[in-house]
């Protein structure tokens, strides 16, 4: 398996009990889970997160700035730079997010959504969507920007979300949500009608734990768990899972190919 998104350097791995990066792969490892794409969505986390891929071939980087930190403005030629690195695979996350009233404007948001699209295409690259309560917004944005590769990450928007963007080409990257029971009845039903080939998983760790361990911190050990979920929407094995998804991911982030 590949966990396509996650967190490894996150300050939650420091708290007791504490998980060190070289442990936190091997409890991946241990589990099948064969490459992680760390992610370092701040400036701040770029340089950490580059240095523990050097030292560590089962990660790899997505780069860029987050939503809610987009008043950092990564710059183009940033962008350029961190996509022309060998280490890193996408750019991102990043996207829209107007849930929150306390982070970057809609406006400064929207301007650096763009500006890792356009460097990404240039690039090569695929870019990693975070969309929370921006559904139209994130759908015209990437309109705007045809060709481009890029995934929904943590999905758990609608249907129609889905469906804009399976019509676009993009990929949709399941997580722990999808293990939350009843509450997700419409996201489990995205993942049994999109098409097996736009399908990917993730932890996003150390957010949102599967079911049983939901509610903690979540590693990308416990990736099996939202594998096994799917298996069961698709009513195969998760080994089948497994081999669907990493197939998946090599074919979007091709430098992991």
């Amino acid at each position: 398996m590949i966990d396509t998104h996650a967190h490894p350097l996150h300050r939650l791995f420091t708290a007791e009990p504490a998980l060190g990066l070289a442990d936190y792969l091997a409890g991946a490892h241990g589990v099948g889970v064969a490459k992680i794409l760390g992610v370092a969505c701040r400036r701040a986390e770029w340089a950490p997160m580059l240095q523990a891929a050097t030292a560590h071939p089962m990660l790899r980087v997505i780069a860029g700035v987050h939503p809610h930190n987009a008043d950092e403005a990564a710059t183009e030629a940033e962008l350029v730079a961190l996509a022309q690195n060998p280490l890193v695979v996408g750019l991102g996350e990043t996207g829209l997010d107007y849930h929150y009233t306390d982070i970057a404007p809609p406006a400064v948001q929207a301007a650096s959504f763009h500006r890792h699209l356009q460097v990404a295409k240039a690039q090569g690259l695929p870019v990693v969507v975070h969309t929370r309560s921006a559904e139209a917004d994130t759908i015209a944005i990437l309109k705007e920007h045809p060709g481009t590769p890029f995934v929904l990450h943590c999905f758990s928007g609608s249907m129609w979300l889905a469906e804009q963007a399976l019509a676009m080409g993009g990929y949709l990257s399941f997580s722990g949500i999808l293990t939350f029971g009843k509450k997700v009845a419409e996201l489990e039903e995205v993942a049994r009608m999109a098409p097996r080939v736009k399908i990917l998983i993730e932890t996003d760790a150390p957010y949102l734990a599967p079911a049983p361990h939901r509610g903690r911190r979540n590693a990308s050990s416990l990736l099996p768990h939202t594998a096994a979920k799917l298996a069961q929407l698709w009513q195969c094995s998760t080994e089948e899972v497994a081999a669907v998804t990493t197939q998946n991911a090599k074919h979007l982030f091709t430098r992991l190919s």
